[in-house]
């Protein structure tokens, strides 16, 4: 049992489990199929026999990744050291929340159950998804929630913040500092944790690259960032920060989202 453990009403007279709110991980992968890994509840479990997430309530210290992946890892064989966080979706119900946290494994691992709660664990196909008896919440989010399996990634183009009199160097460092992203432009979730690459054209070489942030040098001009800027992968959603309007029209067209230098400046500011 931890501090976060009990029953709480919320300012709406709702009935809740956790004190401190709740979290669960929705985690994905791509290959060769889409599938996302669910817990069959236990039978004297809350919700007992439906499908959702792995997931509980969230201790006082923790914050939601925190709690998702701790309670993940004791309902079931699932090692956290190999999930990558993309992002968080949150439902909030008077004064008390529960986040969604999206995420995905670079392969797929067996999973099975580890505690009294889990009756089962399985990967299962995402078309084949609402035909499982789901949890009730889980099964009014899902639409939103298929809708965020997705890999973010923020391209800036770095002559777009000349302007603002920002070398490369220390808008590396603050890059590397920006954390999890509010409202990231075309993104289905609340918050966002991007992989950032940062393009700059004949930049002067760099010791060392920020935790995070990707120097990429660009020397053919407009070709090489345009070729930067479309998706990878089919989960991938890239969001490009530029003053071009060329460059925002390629962007868009190959699939990205175009962002103002001025967004990007206000989160860092």
């Amino acid at each position: 049992m931890g501090d976060g453990d009990g029953w709480v009403n919320c300012d709406a007279g709702h009935r809740h489990w956790g004190r401190h709110g709740a979290a669960g991980l929705l985690l994905y992968h791509l290959a060769p199929e889409p599938h996302v890994l669910l817990q069959k509840r236990a039978r004297l479990s809350i919700g007992g026999g439906t499908w959702g997430l792995l997931g509980g309530a969230r201790h006082s210290h923790e914050d939601a990744v925190a709690g998702a992946l701790r309670e993940a890892g004791e309902e079931s064989t699932l090692d956290p050291s190999v999930v990558r966080v993309h992002g968080l979706i949150g439902e909030h119900h008077g004064g008390r929340s529960y986040e969604t946290v999206i995420a995905s494994v670079a392969e797929r691992p067996d999973v099975r159950r580890a505690s009294f709660e889990t009756a089962a664990v399985a990967w299962v196909h995402v078309d084949q998804v609402p035909g499982r008896r789901l949890f009730p919440a889980f099964a009014d989010g899902w639409p939103r929630l298929r809708a965020a399996l997705v890999r973010p990634v923020l391209v800036v183009h770095a002559a777009a913040l000349d302007g603002a009199g920002t070398d490369l160097a220390r808008l590396r460092d603050r890059l590397a500092a920006l954390g999890p992203v509010p409202n990231l432009p075309g993104a289905v979730a609340d918050l966002s944790f991007p992989e950032i690459v940062l393009a700059a054209e004949d930049a002067v070489p760099i010791e060392e690259e920020g935790p995070g942030v990707r120097i990429v040098t660009v020397r053919d001009g407009a070709g090489e960032l345009a070729r930067l800027v479309a998706p990878r992968a089919p989960d991938e959603h890239r969001v490009v920060v530029t003053g071009d309007p060329a460059l925002r029209r390629r962007a868009e067209a190959a699939g990205a989202t175009a962002a103002d230098p001025g967004w990007l400046l206000g989160l860092l500011s």
